[in-house]
């Protein structure tokens, strides 16, 4: 596969951006989060998967930062953009565009949600799935972050966001400087520069629609997401890996190991939502293993 970045053009006649590194006939492609984030955390994959011999891809979602970004002002737009099956179908796509198959996909927070999909109706392309900090249902997610920022918060202050999210005032700036709060210790307990900008890069539009405002709160379409039902029917190896100290529930990555049925659990310790920045080290060590045992045929629990 070409080195580098490739713009690829889907059948609706938008542009997503793409970019390869890394060389080897293990093939491993990144689902960024948001929705509406972009590939940015998976930048250094490549390199540190290099002494395995994986080559790395990675996109930006239709309307996120490097891709093109349809005018979601337009409702038949926004109806036809800003759906769970676009966006899942959108990965066969790149993945036919591409040529990959018999490939490991790894998805964090939002993309693990696209990958407990793809991995549902599309898992015959499959040799792994890694799913990175995201839980098979949004309930038990509210209620950890509601416990999250009352633990992480003075009542007053937890009283207070909770007013302003009833009265629709995202903009307040005490608020958001709660919300800073809250993602400093459990979203990006690093705070790598490296990934940094002038400005803010997130696709509004696509990330208002799915989440809402910010990490703590969910008023959009992930309010339906919901697939506890389902992922018992998930049979490729698949790593479950969490942050110790993060937005998603411990105890529901522990049920989803018991009920994904060849499935291993990891965690990383002083890791957060990214923890494969918070702390890389145990982070790559777990999804090394991962691959390597797949690839030995020796993987289990």
């Amino acid at each position: 596969m070409k080195q580098g970045t490739t713009i690829i053009t889907l059948d609706n006649g938008y542009h997503l951006w793409t970019n390869t590194q890394g060389e080897g006939d293990i093939h491993l492609l990144c689902l960024h989060g948001g929705p509406g984030g972009n590939h940015e955390y998976w930048e250094n994959f490549g390199e540190e998967l290099a002494d395995l011999g994986v080559q790395v891809t990675m996109y930006d979602q239709l309307g996120s930062w490097y891709s093109d970004q349809p005018d979601y002002s337009d409702p038949e737009i926004a109806k036809k953009y800003l759906s769970y099956d676009y966006f899942l179908d959108e990965v066969e796509e790149v993945r036919q565009k591409l040529g990959l198959d018999n490939f490991y996909l790894i998805g964090q927070s939002w993309g693990g949600a696209l990958t407990m999909m793809y991995a549902l109706k599309y898992g015959q392309h499959l040799k792994g799935a890694i799913i990175s900090s995201m839980v098979d249902n949004i309930e038990e997610y509210v209620a950890h972050v509601n416990k999250v920022r009352e633990d992480a918060l003075p009542a007053d202050a937890v009283a207070y966001m909770k007013q302003k999210e009833a009265d629709g005032n995202w903009d307040d700036p005490q608020y958001q400087k709660y919300v800073d709060v809250l993602n400093a210790g459990y979203v990006d307990r690093k705070q790598p520069t490296s990934i940094r900008h002038l400005i803010d890069t997130t696709a509004k539009p696509v990330y208002n629609a799915f989440q809402g405002d910010n990490e703590f709160v969910i008023t959009g379409k992930l309010k339906e997401w919901d697939v506890r039902d389902q992922i018992h029917n998930i049979k490729v190896p698949t790593l479950l890996t969490f942050g110790e100290h993060e937005t998603m529930p411990l105890d529901s990555a522990r049920r989803m190991a018991r009920d994904i049925p060849n499935s291993r659990l990891v965690t990383t310790p002083n890791g957060g939502h990214h923890h494969m920045i918070d702390n890389a080290p145990v982070y790559f060590d777990h999804l090394k293993q991962f691959i390597k045992d797949v690839e030995n045929d020796s993987f289990n629990k």
